[in-house]
C-alpha cells in the first residue's frame, strides 16, 4: 500500500527538483536598461564590437526591454496621459539589430511598457516575436504577462518570469471576472510605501492631520498617521519602507516555481525605481523578496530601475542582482507625445524633441542632480558561469556610456578604461560588502568566486 508520504514524493520526482539543471559551461549575460531608439551595430561606434563580443558567447543573453518598438507612421495608438516619466520609442530596426547583438531573452514589464498604449505594448512584442527574442512580463491578461517563458538552448532550458515594483497604474494587467475581460499589461508587484519619520515629528502630523476638516471623524491609528494619502510611521531613521501585496508576491512566486519546473535554469526580473533614482540600496523589501524568489526555484534575481548600479548578493549559491543600472541610454526620443513637452516646460511650437529630452535629463525623474551625474553612464556587463549545476563565477565588465558626448553620440555602451573600471568596480565592492560578497579586482575585470 502506498502511503500519502510516497505518493507525494513520487509526484515531486516527476515535477522535478528545484536545483539548478544546466550543462556545464552555462553562461548567463545580464544587463540593465535597453533604452534605444535605433540600430547600432551598423553604426561604427568606437568599442561597440567588443561589447557585442561580450553579448554574443553566452547561452542566455539578458537585457531589460524599456522601450517599444513601432513605425509611428503607421502606429495606430496614442502617446498616453500616463507615461513612465519620458516617452520611449524605437524603429522597426532596433529587432533585429538587438537580435545580431547577441540579446536573445528580454524582461519587458517596466514603467515604459504603456507609454504608447496597448498598442504600442503588442507592437513591440510582435517585432520581438518575429526576430526570435523571447520575452516576459507583458501581455493580453495577467496569467499571460505573469507567466514564465522560455528559451531553447543547447545547455539548458531557460525560463524568465518578469515583473515591475515600479509601473504606470494604468498599464497593470488582471484576468477576466465572470462577464468582464481581462485587461492587457505588466505584471505587477504593487508596493505600500509609508514615510518613515520621528516619533516627534509623527506627533506633529496628527495635530496637523486633526485640524483639518473631517480628520476628526476618521479612524485614529496610535502607530501611524495618514495625511494627503501618505501614510507616516515612526522610526529611528527618516525614510521609506515598502511593503509588497501579498496577492502580486504569491502571483510572482507560483510562476517562478512553474518556471522552473518547465525549465533547467529560471530567472526572476524585477523592474524598481524604489525607494528612489537617487538612492544606491535597494528598497527594504527587495532582499527578502529575492531571496523568496531563490527559495521559490529562481537560480537568478535580476533587477534594474534606478539607473545606476546597486549591490550583489549571493544567496544559496544563486546571485541576486539589485540594480544592474543602464546598458543602453540612447535618447534620441522622437516623436513624443504633448504631455511630455508641458512636464518639462516646453512647446512643441517652439522647441525640438532634443531640447525637451535635454531639460528631462537635467532636472531628472526622481533624481538629484537628474541625470547629468556621471554615475547614471557608468554600468556593467556580468557574465555568470555554472560547473555542476553550481555557480562557479561571476565576472562583472565595467562599461561607460560616453557621458561628455554630444546627444547623437551618448548613451551607447563600450568598455571603461582602466581608470574607470577602478571606479565603478570599488563602488560595487562597497555596495556589496553588506551582502557578504567578495569582488576581487582582476587587471580591469570583477571577479566573484564561490
Amino acid at each position: 500500500m502506498t502511503t500519502q508520504a510516497e505518493e507525494h514524493s513520487s509526484t515531486y520526482d516527476l515535477v522535478g527538483s528545484l536545483e539548478t539543471s544546466v550543462d556545464d559551461g552555462f553562461t548567463l549575460v545580464s544587463v540593465g536598461d535597453l533604452i534605444v531608439t535605433r540600430p547600432l551595430t551598423k553604426g561604427g561606434h568606437p568599442g561597440f564590437d567588443k561589447i557585442i563580443e561580450i553579448l554574443r558567447n553566452a547561452d542566455a543573453t539578458l537585457g531589460n526591454m524599456e522601450t517599444n518598438i513601432f513605425d509611428i507612421r503607421s502606429f495606430k495608438g496614442s502617446p498616453q496621459a500616463e507615461f513612465g516619466g519620458a516617452y520611449h520609442a524605437s524603429l522597426p530596426t532596433l529587432g533585429p539589430d538587438l537580435k545580431e547583438m547577441g540579446f536573445n531573452i528580454v524582461s519587458y514589464a517596466n514603467n515604459h511598457t504603456f507609454d504608447w498604449g496597448v498598442e504600442g505594448m503588442r507592437e513591440t512584442i510582435e517585432a520581438l516575436d518575429k526576430n526570435g527574442i523571447v520575452h516576459a512580463g507583458a501581455g493580453e491578461n495577467l496569467s499571460q504577462a505573469a507567466a514564465a517563458r522560455f528559451l531553447e538552448t543547447p545547455r539548458g532550458r531557460v525560463g524568465l518570469v518578469s515583473c515591475a515594483a515600479t509601473f504606470t497604474p494604468q498599464s497593470r494587467a488582471a484576468d477576466p471576472a465572470a462577464e468582464a475581460p481581462g485587461r492587457p499589461g505588466i505584471n505587477p508587484l504593487r508596493l505600500t510605501r509609508n514615510v518613515v519619520v520621528p516619533q516627534a515629528m509623527l506627533e506633529d502630523l496628527r495635530r496637523v492631520r486633526d485640524a483639518l476638516p473631517g480628520y476628526k471623524l476618521s479612524q485614529q491609528h496610535l502607530d501611524k498617521v495618514i495625511l494627503a494619502e501618505t501614510t507616516y510611521i515612526a522610526g529611528s531613521t527618516p525614510g521609506f519602507s515598502y511593503a509588497p501585496n501579498p496577492k502580486d508576491v504569491e502571483t510572482i512566486l507560483r510562476n517562478v516555481r512553474r518556471g522552473k519546473q518547465y525549465s533547467d535554469f529560471c530567472i526572476l526580473a524585477n523592474h524598481g525605481h524604489e525607494p528612489g533614482n537617487w538612492c544606491q540600496q535597494p528598497a527594504d523589501y527587495e532582499q527578502a523578496f529575492a531571496r523568496s524568489a531563490i527559495d521559490a526555484g529562481a537560480d537568478a534575481y535580476v533587477a534594474h530601475g534606478p539607473h545606476q548600479l546597486r549591490g550583489i548578493e549571493i544567496y544559496k549559491g544563486r546571485p541576486i542582482f539589485y540594480s544592474l543600472a543602464n546598458f543602453m541610454i540612447d535618447d534620441l526620443r522622437t516623436p513624443m507625445g504633448i504631455d511630455m513637452f508641458e512636464t518639462y516646460g516646453k512647446d512643441p511650437r517652439v522647441h525640438t524633441d532634443a531640447e525637451v529630452t535635454v531639460a528631462e535629463m537635467t532636472s531628472g525623474y526622481d533624481t538629484a542632480p537628474g541625470f547629468t551625474d556621471p554615475v547614471f553612464y557608468e554600468s556593467i556587463i556580468t557574465v555568470t558561469r555554472f560547473e555542476r549545476n553550481k555557480l562557479k563565477e561571476l565576472r562583472l565588465y565595467p562599461v561607460e556610456l560616453g557621458h561628455s558626448k554630444r546627444l547623437a553620440k551618448r548613451g551607447i555602451p563600450s568598455l571603461a578604461s582602466s581608470q574607470q573600471s577602478k571606479s565603478i568596480l570599488d563602488r560595487l565592492q562597497s555596495l556589496s560588502k553588506p551582502f557578504g560578497t567578495k569582488i576581487t579586482i582582476v587587471g580591469d575585470v570583477g571577479l566573484i568566486t564561490v
